[in-house]
């Protein structure tokens, strides 16, 4: 029996940019014509109304606003889906509510709408104060309008803010990633988001890569970037996530450490505990079709059961990004799974130096955490 049952979250997914990105495998889409904020607002709204049963007697702990560019819609489609959210599940007290924000929708009374709606946490997708990298990597912004908004963020009144950094960039020199990193901290965000470049299947990128720097540049470059963010007072908590003392990302700590989440909007996730299993379920992924679906359908959506070897690889997908890993008792809590289940794979992962086991903890060492995916691979299901 899984019992108590994990903290809950709500992911809303707002699936239209104004460009779409080359490097970019997001379930995200380019306008192509007037924004269809009303018929999509509706739809989310009945796509709540028909998963809020999937809450049990939980509240949601945090929110997340994702896309796409979230912040193309208006403040009253995020005031009503937070409202409906209130309503039909409930809201705990201090909730983390994150809306992600591109530069170029930036504006300081939408940005202070958005904090009246009940957004009290915005991550800025600013990838560099370059313009040279900006342009390369096809951005619509530049770094005046990067440094803008946040300044345009701090001024409408957030407390809590998380600029997203690439470093690896097309043709990045040590000196550039140096200014990005340097910039960035002189804000003084409260949560860092340090990616490295890479190409994905099915982007424009993996059809005409552009030059990027070698792999051992790569890995000195990143080296440098996260020493600079550490020596600034950024706590490493996550492969990609620093943050001040107290301003970790809740929302996402609750997919790490393998929480639920109810997902609304076209393509989104579902995760959810109850006293039987675990289930996923996700929503149609294209937006029109979503759209034309919520509006004649209602029902809840169909649940896939996730057991056995499958779960113990999604736990250990998600808990050992973490830099403190993860505790006996988490991973029997959260799976239902016995801990002798993961003798061989655990003594395996020591053996190879990738992992440290202690009596009541397990996390990735150095060594494991820089081949995160090979040590992740390890808890793969064995083929029959």
């Amino acid at each position: 029996m899984l019992d108590p049952l994990p903290p809950l979250s709500l992911y809303v997914h707002l699936p239209w940019c104004e460009k779409k990105c080359p490097y970019c495998d997001f379930n995200s889409h380019p306008l192509r014509q007037a924004l269809p904020e009303k018929d999509y607002a509706t739809a989310l709204l009945r796509d709540l109304e028909s998963v809020a049963q999937l809450a049990g007697d939980r509240v949601l702990c945090s929110v997340f606003f994702g896309g796409g560019t979230p912040s193309l819609f208006p403040a009253q489609t995020i005031a009503a889906v937070l409202e409906s959210a209130h309503t039909l599940i409930g809201l705990a007290d201090g909730a983390e509510i994150t809306l992600e924000a591109n530069p170029g929708s930036a504006d300081e009374a939408r940005f202070a709408a958005y904090r009246s709606a009940g957004v009290n946490r915005l991550s800025l997708g600013l990838q560099s104060f370059s313009d040279p990298q900006l342009k390369a990597l096809g951005r619509i912004h530049n770094a005046d309008q990067a440094r803008q908004a946040v300044i345009t963020a701090r001024d409408a009144g957030f407390e809590k803010i998380n600029i997203d950094l690439m470093h690896g960039l097309p043709d990045q020199s040590m000196s550039a990633a140096a200014h990005d990193i340097e910039s960035a901290i002189a804000f003084s965000p409260e949560h860092l988001s340090l990616y490295q470049l890479t190409i994905e299947p099915n982007t424009r990128f993996a059809a005409d890569p552009p030059a990027l720097p070698d792999e051992e540049s790569c890995w000195q470059i990143r080296c440098a970037v996260e020493e600079r963010a550490a020596d600034a007072g950024y706590e490493r908590y996550e492969v990609s996530a620093f943050s001040e003392r107290g301003s970790r990302c809740r929302h996402n700590l609750n997919y790490w450490k393998f929480g639920d989440y109810i997902g609304i909007g076209a393509g989104a996730h579902s995760k959810i505990t109850d006293r039987q299993g675990i289930w996923r379920c996700a929503r149609e992924k294209h937006p029109r079709r979503y759209i034309e679906t919520t509006a004649t359908k209602q029902s809840p959506p169909s649940l896939q059961s996730v057991s056995g070897s499958a779960l113990a690889f999604e736990f250990a997908l998600n808990a050992l990004r973490l830099k403190e890993g993860f505790t006996v008792a988490l991973f029997e809590q959260r799976t239902g799974l016995s801990w002798e289940s993961l003798s061989g794979t655990l003594a395996e992962a020591e053996e190879r130096g990738l992992l440290k086991v202690n009596t009541d903890r397990v996390c990735a060492t150095p060594l494991g955490y820089r081949f995160l995916d090979d040590l992740v691979e390890l808890f793969l299901p064995v083929s029959a």
